[in-house]
């Protein structure tokens, strides 16, 4: 039983780094927007019990996503993603 949810792992790790960088980042990117709605649902005039399934739903999706997108990424993809950052903050100064 061990070994298949071990192969099973292995295929899907195989996969996601045949993604594209870009890919990659407009996955991790969509982990924010996720964030945003599972807040934004804990202020809607609804429910209690419906709010929370809300929240539930979204904030799995973020965290999916999240670590799906840096799945996809990898190490490397993580690095070219925070020098592009930094390098777009050096030239703001």
């Amino acid at each position: 039983m061990k070994e298949s949810v071990k192969r099973i792992l292995e295929r899907i790790k195989l996969y996601l780094s045949r993604l594209s960088f870009r890919t990659g980042v407009i996955v991790f990117l969509s982990c924010f927007l996720f964030y945003a709605l599972s807040f934004i649902a804990l202020a809607l005039p609804i429910g209690v019990g419906m709010r929370g399934v809300l929240w539930t739903i979204f904030f799995g999706l973020a965290k999916t996503t999240q670590y799906t997108g840096l799945a996809i990424l990898g190490a490397e993809g993580v690095k070219r993603l925070k020098k592009m950052f930094r390098r777009d903050s050096a030239k703001e100064e």
